[in-house]
């Protein structure tokens, strides 16, 4: 899908990107992480070029990407940020509409595919189809940001620290957005951002940069697990990989079923992160799990939490 060789970057004498040469495959959720400075946004904003690469090759489907005009290529890849630039004085469904109008998509098309959007990212469209960017919340202002870089049913979607300015409870739950997006379409998703836990929540694939290299690339139980270095081990945090481990594993995945508990019930699909959580608040030793239609599943003990994997 997306095929970065040997590409660098400079500004003046300073290196964004220097040799750096990363494979994305169609349908991969890949986050790529790091401080400030490390190149990851440029490298992001390299793929649909907003920046031009000064060396290297960047392949999109087989095709060097300055082979397409910029803005072809911007249309195939959705592009999503913080600051979600809606036009304030259209309503949320011209917003969306923005890229397919530009298209020349017949109406019926558009208004069928922004009410679509709407309902995937849980804004029911007769109650936001006509708002203004204004009367909308910030978490809300950000889903419509998504569902406009999803209009025109991109190849890929790009997204550059997207969630950095809401609170911890609207940005957790977009986060849980972007995981149910991404499981229902398929799309490939590349992500930039500086938050580890967001990035081990949603990640298939975890590239971590520093000074405008990979340091390590993996899913996020290999980075956790077989770190490649110091580095690695400190960005992730030395004393909180096990905690970090737990969210990546769900309540199912340990779960004794046919056992009955008595307390406020774990979700089979939560993280085990999150029931350790309940366990310390309960002070339990065994709580009862319920599916995702609130069915009994068995019971968690919380000595399952230590035991490995299976």
């Amino acid at each position: 899908m997306i095929d970065i060789q040997n590409v660098s970057k400079r500004y003046g004498d300073a290196v964004a990107v220097q040799d750096l040469s990363l494979t994305i495959p169609r349908g991969e959720f890949t986050v790529l992480i790091g401080g400030s400075g490390s190149g990851k946004s440029t490298t992001l904003k390299m793929i649909n070029r907003l920046i031009e690469h000064d060396s290297g090759r960047i392949l999109f489907n087989g095709e060097e990407i300055r082979r397409f005009r910029p803005e072809e290529i911007r249309r195939r890849m959705g592009y999503a940020i913080q600051s979600t630039g809606l036009f304030p004085h259209w309503t949320v469904g011209r917003n969306i509409a923005t890229v397919p109008q530009l298209l020349g998509w017949p109406a019926a098309r558009i208004a069928a595919r922004v009410d679509e959007l709407l309902h995937l990212l849980g804004l029911p469209p007769d109650e936001f189809r006509e708002r203004r960017p204004h009367q909308l919340s910030g978490g809300q202002q950000q889903r419509v940001g998504v569902a406009r870089a999803l209009a025109a049913d991109p190849e890929v979607l790009l997204m550059d620290e997207p969630f950095g300015a809401l609170d911890p409870i609207t940005r957790g739950a977009l986060q849980e957005e972007m995981r149910r997006v991404h499981r229902r379409s398929g799309k490939t998703i590349v992500l930039v951002t500086h938050d580890i836990d967001e990035a081990l929540g949603l990640a298939t694939r975890l590239v971590l940069l520093d000074q405008g290299r990979i340091v390590q690339a993996g899913t996020p139980a290999e980075l956790l697990t077989r770190p490649a270095n110091d580095f690695v081990r400190d960005f992730l945090g030395r004393s909180e990989r096990g905690i970090k481990l737990l969210g990546l594993q769900t309540v199912a995945s340990r779960l004794r079923p046919g056992e009955t508990a008595e307390g406020e019930p774990l979700q089979a699909e939560g993280s085990l992160r999150e029931a350790l959580s309940q366990f310390v608040a309960h002070g339990s030793e065994r709580l009862p799990v319920v599916d995702a239609h609130g069915r009994p599943a068995g019971a968690l003990h919380f000595a399952d939490l230590l035991r490995p994997a299976a």
